[in-house]
């Protein structure tokens, strides 16, 4: 025992406002979910914003696209969040890569799952497209990354908040624009898979944080009886 206090994943003051970000988020999902069930072909917001199968970026745009594209397959996924992971277990900040895995692990299951429950396609029928489960890797991956360095950095409440919900615009945007540029997804996909991280992780870190700290509560309760 180090008698160091361990470092909560999901500060306490950041609790509310990301609950709030994720309650709307996840109201998001669903509305869009609604929308776009069953449907195989863009929407009239997603015609506003660009043709979806356009294919529309060029070189050398197309490579930065293509190599965020492959980080959101399982092969790049996996050895970036190895990475993460490891970076994590340097700093002996086990709980912080217990995120990762169960942080970016739940918000793809649900990416996958809501797919198959909406049942919206791209390019024909066999292409299920929403929500964009790129998209929601890259920002379940920046949302976690900017959630552990508020604890590094000592920041609380509206800073805090505002760096996390920062860091995960912009790896949604990112990635939303790789895969739309692409012909992958419709914008509305990206922005489903977006919300879909931002509903799933903060739930994840706070799951992380209850069930890491039953050990140290039990502990606790056993040195406060004594011996009988």
């Amino acid at each position: 025992m180090t008698g160091r206090p361990v470092r909560a994943v999901l500060p306490e003051s950041l609790r509310a406002g990301l609950g709030l970000i994720a309650a709307f988020a996840a109201l998001v999902v669903v509305v869009l979910g609604v929308r776009y069930a069953g449907h195989g072909e863009p929407g009239r917001v997603d015609r506003w914003l660009v043709p979806p199968t356009a294919d529309s970026v060029r070189p050398p745009w197309r490579h930065v696209a293509d190599a965020l594209d492959f980080l959101g397959e399982p092969a790049g996924s996996t050895v970036l969040i190895t990475a993460v992971v490891a970076g994590c277990l340097l700093l002996r900040r086990p709980r912080a890569a217990a995120l990762v895995v169960a942080g970016v692990g739940m918000t793809v299951a649900t990416a996958t799952l809501l797919k198959h429950l909406v049942g919206r396609t791209i390019h024909g029928g066999g292409n299920l497209s929403y929500p964009s489960g790129h998209t929601a890797f890259l920002t379940a991956l920046g949302f976690i990354a900017a959630l552990l360095a508020t604890g590094r950095l000592g920041l609380s409440g509206t800073a805090g908040t505002s760096l996390v919900f920062a860091a995960a615009l912009v790896a949604g945007a990112v990635m939303g624009w790789a895969e739309v540029g692409l012909g992958a997804h419709y914008p509305t996909d990206a922005l489903g898979g977006w919300c879909t991280a931002l509903a799933v992780v903060p739930v994840t870190a706070w799951l992380v944080d209850r069930i890491a700290d039953r050990p140290a509560a039990r502990t606790a309760g056993a040195g406060r009886r004594g011996p009988r």
